[in-house]
């Protein structure tokens, strides 16, 4: 693979992960903040409902996936993304004995207080994107 190949295919998944975002943060507020989970494993569930919608989009778009059996790559991305909610469940636990107090506050940007825990959840999400990334394109979306 060009490097030119490589910057696009990056730069898509972004996009793609931008979106998985959006569904990650709209379930975690609503399984952290209106159902009462605890931190992990609203963050499980968000992850797991932003992993499945990047993996139609990173098929068709990303990757230009043509490979007929669906199943089996679907369950590759899965075994990768499981990976991923490791690292991205590690980055919060391991957040939240780190910096035990920060974790619990809120900071006020832009006039609005946001919950400390969500901007430690960008850095999780921005560790974990590496993982995932890599992961997929070697293992699951891999040309034959």
């Amino acid at each position: 693979m060009d490097l030119g190949s490589f910057v696009t295919k990056f730069l898509k998944f972004g996009v793609v992960g931008l979106s998985g975002m959006v569904v990650d943060f709209a379930v975690l507020i609503l399984m952290r903040d209106v159902v009462g989970l605890p931190d992990l494993w609203a963050n499980t569930v968000s992850f797991t409902a932003a992993a499945s919608s990047n993996y139609f989009l990173n098929r068709v778009w990303t990757f230009r996936s043509h490979d007929r059996q669906v199943g089996v790559e679907y369950l590759k991305f899965l075994a990768v993304s499981i990976v991923g909610l490791g690292i991205n469940n590690g980055v919060l636990w391991l957040s939240s004995r780190l910096w035990p107090v920060a974790y619990q506050s809120s900071v006020a940007l832009l006039g609005v207080d946001i919950d400390v825990f969500y901007l430690f959840k960008l850095l999780a999400i921005a560790v974990t994107t590496l993982w995932n990334f890599f992961g997929n394109m070697i293992f699951t979306f891999r040309s034959r």
